[in-house]
């Protein structure tokens, strides 16, 4: 779509600084604003015969940690050493004074992209395929030395879930527009029952069907994007949060919740998270609730940013109205807590 009002840049101050930073980067440079996508505004960049993407910080004041430019293009150039699928990475700029925000630029990667998770264009059998493709590359994911590829110090090991609640419980309190019970209490008890056990590897955060580019043709992932949130941290977290797109309605950008998947070739949350058990060498996976519990609260402070940045009108996308439902994210993840309280209950009995 054309540059939103308030996403747009000065160009030719842009064309001078790719000139000097991205071999055969020429200037003039012609931009389109992608649609879709509530953090970062990302565009297509055209220079000469060559297509280029630019992602951005937002305009105004933002939340301190929130939308790491810097981090996404740091972890994807680490990870063109490993096999994880992302776009070659071309240069990082923090220089405020170019295009008001830091940015950086990586290679256009030509492929599908799909919003909707029930494939409607799809065979029962490319269904299949596809989910078990995006099902591999999480594994491998979980699977990279991330100190082989110089990312040793890219967070924290250990207690991943007591710092990312202090973290969201934080980022929530400071974007918060009205008061949500539901996310309360979730902020009082998530830290009072942190799980036993704790694993480390690099996380996505973020990972869904579309934050994904898939071959034209071949249920192939080419590339993995959007890395805004990914860390060192625990692996289940990582693949619990990726499940709610089995428990999410499907106005939430096309997830499967009330979805006869069965019907559509596409795999259970049970069986999803069965084949990964196989690919990383589990039994089975203890707490997963708890785990989505987390995933929900992190989500709906994940959109009480956005509905923040509505009301202050740096919003990137202009479907965020219809996106943005913290309240209900938040009374999801707590109604998940009472099925782990009930379920405690009855075993005490």
């Amino acid at each position: 779509m054309p540059v939103q009002p308030q996403h747009r840049v000065d160009e030719a101050r842009l064309a001078a600084w790719l000139a000097t930073h991205i071999p055969n980067c020429t200037p003039p440079v012609r931009l389109e604003q992608f649609r879709g996508g509530q953090s970062n505004p990302t565009y297509l960049m055209a220079t000469g015969a060559q297509r280029y993407v630019l992602r951005k910080k937002p305009p105004g004041a933002l939340l301190p940690s929130a939308h790491a430019v810097d981090r996404e293009f740091r972890i994807m150039r680490a990870l063109q050493t490993t096999d994880i699928p992302v776009p070659r990475t071309y240069a990082l700029c923090h220089d405020e004074s170019i295009i008001g925000t830091a940015f950086f630029v990586m290679a256009y990667v030509e492929g599908r992209v799909f919003w909707d998770h029930s494939l409607p264009d799809a065979t029962l059998a490319e269904r299949a395929s596809i989910f078990d493709e995006m099902n591999r590359v999480l594994a491998a994911l979980h699977r990279v030395d991330y100190a082989a590829a110089g990312l040793g110090d890219y967070g924290r090991p250990g207690n991943y879930l007591g710092r990312q609640i202090a973290r969201w419980s934080k980022q929530y309190r400071d974007s918060a527009t009205h008061r949500i019970e539901a996310m309360n209490r979730l902020i009082a008890w998530l830290p009072e029952n942190i799980p036993p056990g704790d694993e480390t590897t690099l996380v996505h955060g973020d990972y869904h069907l579309n934050n994904m580019i898939f071959h034209p043709a071949e249920p192939r992932v080419l590339a993995v994007l959007d890395w805004e949130l990914s860390t060192l941290g625990h692996p289940l977290v990582d693949l619990a949060y990726h499940c709610l797109d089995w428990m999410l309605p499907p106005d939430m950008l096309g997830r499967l919740g009330g979805t006869d998947v069965q019907a559509l070739g596409i795999p259970s949350m049970d069986a999803y998270v069965d084949a990964y058990c196989r690919r990383s060498g589990r039994r089975s996976i203890e707490h997963f609730e708890y785990y989505q519990a987390f995933g929900l609260f992190r989500i709906a402070a994940v959109h009480q940013g956005i509905a923040k940045r509505i009301e202050d009108g740096s919003v990137s996308s202009p479907e965020a109205r219809a996106v943005a439902r913290p309240a209900y994210l938040a009374e999801l993840g707590w109604q998940q807590v009472e099925r782990i309280l009930a379920r405690r209950g009855s075993i005490r009995q």
